[in-house]
């Protein structure tokens, strides 16, 4: 077998753990060097191949690469750019042949969410399109939670523990003032469609009058009487109420409390403010004194308190990635299939990118409490082995030491530059 070059990208919003995806990605195939020549990684994703933009991740050391795995960000750097359909852009696609044919590039990684692994199944088609073999597979990242066919995804593990953690802190410090002080707490969430990462506070409690008090989902339409009434019932009962909401809740008729009124790169309505918006429902109904914060990419890129467990996920999808295109297997996802809940279990399968493809897994309704504002037994089974064991970074000086990439850029080949 003919020995061919790699190239790895990332894709969307990135995690606490992508980089140990790339790290899974890269060490593994160091250690073929008989099929695999280098790993290039796109600078800025999808866009560094139509750019040719390359990084030459050969020029790092293996202490370097080893370094991803408690580095949070995107090392290579991201994008959010959606290969648009064969028949409408014909011009990226050749550009990516042009490129990748340049670069004897046999091999297609990208590690990104639902849109990146419709990316990644429309860059696989390009051997039968356009004649080009390359072997291509998808590797699973999202905070969101929200892939198909995966008991769970790279990236959510971690920030259910980040948001869990900070959800039982910030509820322990309002409970210290309520009686003079803040009496409704409002935690905003990542979750445009799915409240995976909503549902993760509720692990702060588990008793009654426990926060949080209420948790706010996409899936439940929010009623804006019923949501005040808790609220003010969790005052008078317990003395203050803590909410966690998802900023894809959304009323009955689909609007969006936060809807910002653009759309980002992927077409999706750009979200924000869903706590200022509840203070404000508060402030003006019942008067409560209020604090809000919105955990934004916090909880995203809080790779000090990362779960143990998400960690290990993200470097396996990572290594199998590579051993599934070594094996000569094409267009597929690796997924991670639970075993057994108690004593937690898993292993690596793998899912076609064409049924993953633009598809979003939601919140079982059996995971939601009969009132809509929690989270039942069967969904803290669930959540709970995805935040199991610690994973901290070594730390310098007391901050957490950090992978600095060389990241240089390879000799580009073509002429011509590529206008985006």
């Amino acid at each position: 077998m003919a020995i061919r070059n790699a190239f790895y990208a990332q894709s969307g919003g990135v995690t606490a753990v992508i980089n140990a995806s790339a790290c899974g990605v890269i060490e593994t195939a160091r250690k073929h060097p008989e099929q695999i020549g280098k790993v290039y990684a796109g600078r800025n994703g999808i866009i560094g191949a139509l750019k040719e933009e390359l990084i030459d991740t050969s020029l790092e050391s293996d202490e370097d690469i080893k370094a991803l795995l408690h580095t949070p960000g995107g090392a290579f750097g991201s994008c959010r750019h959606k290969l648009k359909n064969f028949s409408e852009n014909r011009r990226e696609y050749e550009r990516l042949i042009e490129v990748f044919r340049a670069h004897d590039i046999g091999y297609f990684f990208y590690n990104g969410g639902g849109d990146s692994q419709d990316t990644a199944y429309k860059v696989s088609q390009l051997a039968e399109k356009m004649g080009y073999p390359i072997t291509c597979i998808g590797v699973p990242k999202t905070v969101d939670n929200d892939l198909p066919f995966t008991d769970c995804c790279p990236g959510f593990g971690s920030v259910a523990k980040y948001i869990a953690t900070s959800t039982l802190e910030a509820s322990l410090d309002i409970r210290s003032m309520c009686d003079t002080s803040t009496k409704v707490f409002i935690l905003e969430v990542m979750g445009r469609h799915a409240g995976w990462i909503a549902a993760s506070g509720g692990l702060a409690g588990k008793g009654e009058g426990e926060p949080p008090h209420v948790i706010l989902f996409p899936e439940v339409p929010f009623e804006r009487e019923r949501f005040l009434e808790r609220v003010d019932f969790c005052v008078k009962e317990y003395g203050y109420c803590v909410v966690v909401a998802s900023e894809g809740a959304q009323y009955e008729d689909g609007r969006f409390l936060a809807d910002a009124g653009a759309k980002d790169a992927f077409g999706h309505t750009q979200l924000g403010g869903v706590a200022p918006a509840l203070a404000n429902m508060v402030r003006q109904a019942l008067g409560h004194k209020y604090h809000w914060a919105v955990a934004d990419y916090l909880q995203r890129s809080a790779r000090h308190i990362a779960s143990a467990t998400d960690v290990e996920q993200a470097y396996a999808v990572g290594k199998a990635a590579v051993e599934m295109a070594l094996n000569g297997k094409q267009a597929l996802m690796p997924t991670i299939v639970r075993e057994q809940a108690k004593p937690y279990r898993w292993k690596v399968g793998e899912a076609p990118l064409s049924e993953v493809a633009n598809q979003e897994k939601k919140m079982p309704i059996h995971y939601i409490t009969d009132d809509g504002y929690g989270i039942t037994q069967d969904c803290r089974d669930y959540l709970e082995p995805l935040i199991y064991g610690e994973s901290f970074p070594p730390f310098d000086d007391g901050l957490p030491r950090v992978a600095k990439l060389k990241n240089q850029l390879i000799e580009k080949k073509l002429k011509a530059d590529f206008q985006m």
